[in-house]
């Protein structure tokens, strides 16, 4: 038996997968917790009504604190610290997500300018079609904030999106994926 399809076949969200194959079974560390200079960054992902996504993916990308990649296609040449620089974790039943890494160095743009330290962010989530991505600055390092190309594109009103806060034993990041204070996410 053929059978016909007129066009194609619509989209899907992420679906169930998402919490029950992605997820690492080591956790969700960058580096050991104890690394020395290891940092805890943590946050919240809200939906556009405020509501707390308890079945997101948040997936990280980061330099070294040297500011460089393990990874061939650095320009610089591949980083040999051993820092993986990648992380993964799921965010729980009350949407929370958190990761332990180090605080990357400074990394240039395509044009050789300085970027102020920063983390790839990517959210995969139940009504996405497609990931987002963001990154995460952090608000201690104003000066390196105000040269960074990349944030300077960012209507400044919305700039605090963008920006890890000191909290507790770490840094507090919420990702919002609508409505009011949303995260600013960028076209790749």
């Amino acid at each position: 038996m053929t059978t016909e399809f007129d066009g194609l076949t619509p989209s899907q969200t992420v679906g169930p997968y998402l919490s029950i194959g992605l997820p690492w079974p080591d956790g969700h560390s960058v580096v050991e917790e104890g690394t020395p200079g290891a940092i805890r960054i943590f946050g919240t992902v809200y939906d556009g009504a405020g509501a707390e996504v308890p079945d997101a993916l948040i997936e990280t990308w980061q330099a070294d604190p040297a500011g460089g990649f393990a990874h061939p296609d650095d320009p610089r040449g591949p980083a040999d610290s051993g820092f993986r620089g990648f992380g993964r974790c799921p965010t729980d039943d009350a949407g929370d997500w958190a990761i332990i890494t180090l605080k990357p160095g400074v990394v240039p743009d395509r044009e050789g300018r300085p970027q102020a330290p920063h983390i790839d962010v990517s959210v995969l989530a139940r009504g996405l079609l497609h990931r987002v991505v963001t990154r995460i600055y952090f608000a201690d390092e104003p000066a390196a904030n105000a040269a960074d190309p990349v944030l300077a594109t960012v209507p400044e009103a919305r700039r605090s999106t963008l920006l890890a806060t000191p909290d507790g034993d770490g840094y507090r990041f919420d990702i919002r994926l609508q409505g009011d204070d949303e995260t600013v996410f960028f076209a790749l």
